[in-house]
């Protein structure tokens, strides 16, 4: 497992950008702990069922505050109060600022220190997002609309969690570039076209192609257009008799670790889905976690890929390698990276784009 570092991506452990942290239905009101960017935090809901994270460890005497079962604070129901927390070991309570709002034993003043890092949550399609930016700035890109989810038509995702991987956050976001592994492991066929487009903070792959099961003999070849919006944002589109879009989230959990989530909408051809158009969307989603489990089975066995060996029918993993680096720098930078990228790509090798002689 490599780090950040030995990437040569830039300054900074993690990049800035939009990342998922969990599901809707998993935050609650009952805290729970979770790790990202290298450190450890809490997911509640308060009373009024808004989502808040702040940092795990209470500054009194560095008490977990969701790790617990048997204290009182957390019987008595009093481990979350209002759009409060409290720690359940001496029940210092936090707002959902991170300040700390009563020591409730204590007719001292409140340190200034007894406060909490707090992130400001977007709660989106069925998702819980927050803006990472190490250097503390506020987003300089829109958190993406989603806004097939919802809508008529459509059987909304039931976004999945597939679990940590001990692999880099590079090796996921250079499958953008791979044209070479979408055969062998994915089961594309008869390509007919591979592009990359890049503009500013977007990374985009253009595939047409048939499929070993998915589109039979004679069948249409199937386009996907697959983008991400920022670092840790990817959404395939797939048109053919059941469009769908995807969602994959790969927020880091430490370095070179991530967590992934999956999900897929497919649209119905009603405008008010059937139990039997739930069952195809059902169907579909099932597909798709299979298909990515294809990619994960490679990205957790094999070792890091600091200098990829490439040769004339690789795609160009260089551009998205660059394209990457502006979320790892400060962004004052970031318009460097993109210049040196943004526009079109094409990789030869395919129907519309063969092997020349020359070539």
């Amino acid at each position: 497992m490599a780090t950040t570092a030995e990437y040569r991506l830039g300054e900074f452990t993690f990049p800035r950008g939009w990342f998922m942290v969990a599901t809707s239905e998993e935050v609650t009101g009952v805290p729970a702990g979770v790790r990202y960017f290298g450190e450890d935090w809490v997911l509640y809901r308060g009373q009024s069922g808004r989502a808040y994270m702040v940092e795990a460890y209470c500054p009194h005497m560095g008490t977990h505050l969701a790790n617990n079962h048997t204290s009182y604070i957390v019987k008595d129901k009093e481990h979350v109060e209002g759009e409060s927390i409290r720690c359940p070991y001496h029940g210092w309570r936090f707002g959902p600022d991170g300040k700390c709002d009563e020591i409730p034993y204590s007719p001292a003043a409140i340190p200034k220190a007894a406060c909490l890092k707090s992130w400001k949550l977007v709660e989106r399609a069925g998702c819980i997002w927050t803006w990472y930016d190490p250097e503390g700035g506020e987003p300089d890109y829109d958190l993406p609309a989603f806004e097939n989810y919802g809508a008529p038509g459509w059987v909304n995702w039931n976004v999945r969690a597939l679990g940590e991987l001990a692999s880099h956050p590079q090796e996921i976001v250079d499958n953008m570039a791979d044209k070479a592994h979408l055969g062998p492991v994915h089961g594309s066929i008869d390509m007919v076209l591979f592009e990359n487009e890049f503009d500013g903070v977007t990374c985009r792959q253009i595939l047409t192609a048939g499929h070993k099961t998915l589109a039979g003999d004679g069948s249409e070849p199937m386009t996907n257009d697959t983008w991400y919006a920022g670092p840790g944002i990817l959404q395939p589109v797939m048109l053919g008799e059941y469009p769908s879009h995807m969602l994959i989230a790969h927020p880091p959990v430490d370095d070179g670790v991530v967590k992934a989530w999956y999900g897929l909408l497919v649209k119905a051809p009603n405008d008010v889905p059937t139990e039997a158009d739930r069952a195809v969307a059902a169907g579909y989603e099932q597909a798709g976690v299979d298909a990515f489990a294809q990619d994960f089975e490679i990205w957790g066995n094999k070792r890091a890929c600091i200098h990829p060996m490439m040769v004339q029918g690789d795609g160009p993993f260089h551009k998205v390698r660059i394209w990457y680096k502006q979320f790892y720098n400060p962004r004052e930078r970031a318009g460097e990276f993109q210049s040196r990228v943004n526009g079109r790509m094409v990789t030869k090798g395919t129907q519309q784009d063969p092997w020349t002689e020359a070539a």
